[in-house]
C-alpha cells in the first residue's frame, strides 16, 4: 500500500473528482472511492494543475503522475483503454 500524506487526504475532503472511463464518460466520485482505489492499485491518479498552479501548491499526491490538459493527444495513449484514471486539478 502506497502511503499518502495526511495532508494529501484534505485534498480529497474539498474538491470532488472526476473519473475518465472508456467511452469519455466522466462521473464525480468521493474521496472514500478513490482512497479505496488507490489502496487497492486500481487507479492511476493525475495531476492536470499548470504553472504556479502546480508549484506553489503544498498539497500534491506523491504516487500522480502530471500532465498537460491542453496537451492530451500527447500523453492519451501512454494509458491503456481499460486503465482508470483519476484526473484532478485543484
Amino acid at each position: 500500500m502506497k502511503k499518502i500524506v495526511t495532508a494529501l487526504l484534505a485534498v480529497f475532503l474539498i474538491w470532488p473528482l472526476s473519473v475518465v472511463t472508456a467511452g469519455d464518460a466522466v462521473s464525480i466520485v468521493s474521496k472514500e472511492t478513490v482512497k479505496t482505489w488507490m489502496d487497492t492499485g486500481t487507479v492511476t491518479i493525475l495531476d492536470a494543475r499548470q504553472g504556479r498552479d502546480w508549484t506553489a501548491s503544498e498539497f500534491k499526491i506523491i504516487t500522480a503522475q502530471r500532465v498537460d490538459p491542453s496537451n492530451y493527444t500527447a500523453w492519451k495513449d501512454d494509458y491503456p483503454a481499460n486503465t482508470r484514471l483519476v484526473i484532478y486539478c485543484a
